[in-house]
């Protein structure tokens, strides 16, 4: 990990949130260059599992950099090709359907677009409860598409919550190894 650029980007899964920040912090620790990105949602939501602006606090205090969390912002990370790798963890089922589907508009989707146009790799941490449900065609899609990988998932709840699938984000950064060799790391579902 040492002397790689690493753009970080988190969607509105927030009870996730702070199993995220675990893996942002051991990146930073491990030497890489985290650059944090938010959704706007993440960005400005309060929730049960804690504010916006703690979040915001946090995250930019491990990184040591501003969060990016607009369009504007998020435009430039493909021309001037800025990260080795981008990372969303976590990936929401509405994420997941706006990049099977080509739609940028957010600051993770746009980062997304234009971290792609370079053909270097994206890690997709899935966290949605409609995992096994209407988001399991995008997953599939997904899938299909070059330099897109994911973070190996699994049920989270299989009795209470059948559909729902979080990556297992003890393995980022073995996904994030394997996708810059062109790789998906394996198994996918565990």
């Amino acid at each position: 990990m040492k002397d790689l650029s690493v753009g970080f980007a988190l969607c509105g899964s927030f009870c996730t949130f702070n199993k995220a920040l675990e893996q942002m912090r051991l990146l930073v620790q491990a030497g890489a260059a985290v650059t944090p990105i938010m959704s706007e949602n993440a960005y400005s939501t309060d929730t049960r599992f804690g504010t916006a602006e703690y979040f915001k606090k946090e995250i930019e205090d491990i990184c040591g950099k501003k969060t990016v969390h607009t369009i504007n912002a998020a435009e430039p990370v493909g021309p001037k090709k800025m990260f080795d790798v981008l990372l969303v963890e976590p990936c929401t089922g509405n994420t997941l359907a706006k990049l099977a589907n080509g739609i940028t508009d957010t600051a993770v989707t746009m980062a997304c677009k234009s971290h792609l146009r370079n053909a270097r790799p994206l890690v997709l941490a899935v966290s949605t409860n409609d995992a096994l449900g209407n988001s399991a065609r995008n997953i599939g899609a997904l899938l299909n598409y070059k330099n897109i990988y994911f973070v190996p998932m699994r049920q989270d709840d299989c009795v209470n919550k059948p559909r729902s699938v979080v990556a297992d984000f003890s393995q980022t950064q073995a996904a994030i190894i394997c996708a810059l060799d062109g790789k998906q790391v394996q198994p996918i579902f565990v």
